[in-house]
């Protein structure tokens, strides 16, 4: 049997189709989900979703920004601020960004608490997109 996945953004539907297995990115770390999985919802953080579509084939990644996922009865529903499939983005860009964000975050005053919050959320933004690209592994 196989799982459902549906990966939708507010202006997109970024997946829908069957897979063998996905690897989601929840707040308490990374979930792996089956056929037969029990029922459940999670919160997810920003991070790199990983989806097999078959069993012997290679895994699609896609950048996460943050949302919930539902499993039940082998439907994986995945409801997120903003999603990127990997094969989209540049790699290039990806890196530019992510060590723009690196650098960002080390010049952040360190009593300036709303703007830690900001770049450490735009650090794991472009360290998401960075990984989907197939910048880290």
């Amino acid at each position: 049997m196989t799982l459902t996945i549906r990966v939708i953004s507010p202006d997109k539907t970024v997946w829908d189709g069957p897979a063998d297995e996905v690897i989601l990115p929840s707040t308490t770390g990374q979930l792996g989900v089956l056929s037969g999985h029990a029922p459940m919802l999670t919160a997810l953080d920003i991070g790199v979703m990983r989806v097999r579509a078959e069993k012997n084939a290679s895994w699609q990644s896609i950048a996460l920004g943050g949302g919930f996922a539902e499993v039940e009865e082998d439907e994986v529903t995945i409801l997120v601020n903003g999603a990127q499939r990997g094969e989209s983005i540049n790699l290039e860009e990806a890196r530019s960004e992510f060590n723009a964000a690196q650098t960002k975050i080390n010049q952040v005053p360190a009593g300036d608490r709303q703007a830690q919050i900001q770049a450490t959320a735009a650090l794991k933004r472009a360290r998401a997109r960075f990984q989907a690209a197939g910048g880290m592994v």
